[in-house]
C-alpha cells in the first residue's frame, strides 16, 4: 500500500519549453479527438474556415449596402419573374430555397440508411440529393443569365448602386461553386456505396474501413453546411 501511495504521488515530467512545448500541447490534445476520425475532424475544420469566408463576404455586402449613397436595388423587383400576365416577386428564389432545404432531408435519410448499411437506399437518397443540388445550380444559372441579359454587371446595373452586381455575383457564385462540388462528390460517393466499396474495403479514394459508411456522414456535414449558408444568403440578400 505504501509503495502504491508513493507511486501515485510521483509528479508528471516537466513540460518542455519553446517549440517542443507547443508540440507537446498539441499532441496531448489527441485525447479530445480519440473517438473522432480524421476525416470527420478535418471536415469540421474545413467548414469552420469556410464559415469565416462566407461571413466576410456577407459582412462586406452589408457594409457596402449600408454605406452607399445611391439607392440599393429592390430585390423584389430585380428577382421577379413574369408568369402569364403576372409579375411574381422572388418566386424563383423561393423555389430554389425549397429545393435546397428538401435536399437536406434526403441527405439526412441517406446518412441514416448508411448507418444501417443499406447500400441501395443510401445510394438512391444521395443521388436524389445530387439531383436536387443540380436543379438548384441550373436555376441559379437561369437567374444569372436573366440578370446579365437585363444589364447587370459586377461594376454596374440599371436599378441603382453599382455594388449590387459585384455583391450578387461574388456571393451567389461562391455558394453555387460549393453546391456544384457537393453534387459531384455526392455522385462519386453514391457510386462507391452502390457497388459495395465500403462493404469489401476496396482500395481507392474516400474508402473507409470495412463495413463503415462514415464518408456518407462526412458528405452530409458538407451538404448541410451549404444549405445553412444559403439560408443566410436568402435572408440577407434577397429578403432584406
Amino acid at each position: 500500500m505504501a509503495e502504491t501511495a508513493l507511486t501515485n504521488t510521483i509528479e508528471p515530467p516537466a513540460r518542455p519549453g519553446g517549440w517542443r512545448g507547443i508540440a507537446a500541447d498539441w499532441s496531448s490534445d489527441q485525447r479530445a479527438f480519440k473517438n473522432v476520425s480524421w476525416g470527420k475532424a478535418m471536415m469540421w475544420i474545413f467548414l469552420l474556415s469556410d464559415t469565416f469566408i462566407f461571413s466576410c463576404f456577407l459582412l462586406s455586402y452589408m457594409t457596402a449596402r449600408m454605406s452607399t449613397t445611391v439607392p440599393w436595388p429592390n430585390p423584389s423587383e430585380v428577382f421577379a419573374l413574369t408568369i402569364g400576365d403576372k409579375r411574381i416577386p422572388l418566386i424563383l428564389i423561393a423555389i430554389m430555397t425549397f429545393i435546397l432545404i428538401s435536399s437536406s432531408g434526403t441527405m439526412a435519410m441517406a446518412v441514416n440508411f448508411g448507418y444501417r448499411r443499406d447500400r441501395v437506399k443510401t445510394a438512391a437518397l444521395m443521388l436524389a440529393t445530387a439531383a436536387f443540388g443540380a436543379t438548384f445550380v441550373g436555376m441559379q444559372a437561369f437567374e444569372w443569365t436573366k440578370l446579365i441579359l437585363e444589364g447587370v454587371r459586377p461594376w454596374d446595373n440599371p436599378w441603382g448602386a453599382a455594388q449590387f452586381g459585384a455583391s450578387f455575383f461574388m456571393i451567389t457564385g461562391f455558394h453555387g461553386t460549393h453546391v456544384t462540388i457537393g453534387v459531384i462528390f455526392l455522385i462519386a460517393i453514391a457510386r462507391k456505396v452502390l457497388r459495395g466499396d465500403f462493404d469489401v474495403e476496396r482500395r481507392g479514394f474516400f474508402t473507409s474501413r470495412k463495413g463503415h459508411y462514415e464518408i456518407v456522414e462526412i458528405t452530409g456535414l458538407y451538404w448541410h453546411f451549404v444549405d445553412l449558408v444559403w439560408v443566410f444568403i436568402f435572408a440577407l440578400f434577397y429578403l432584406w
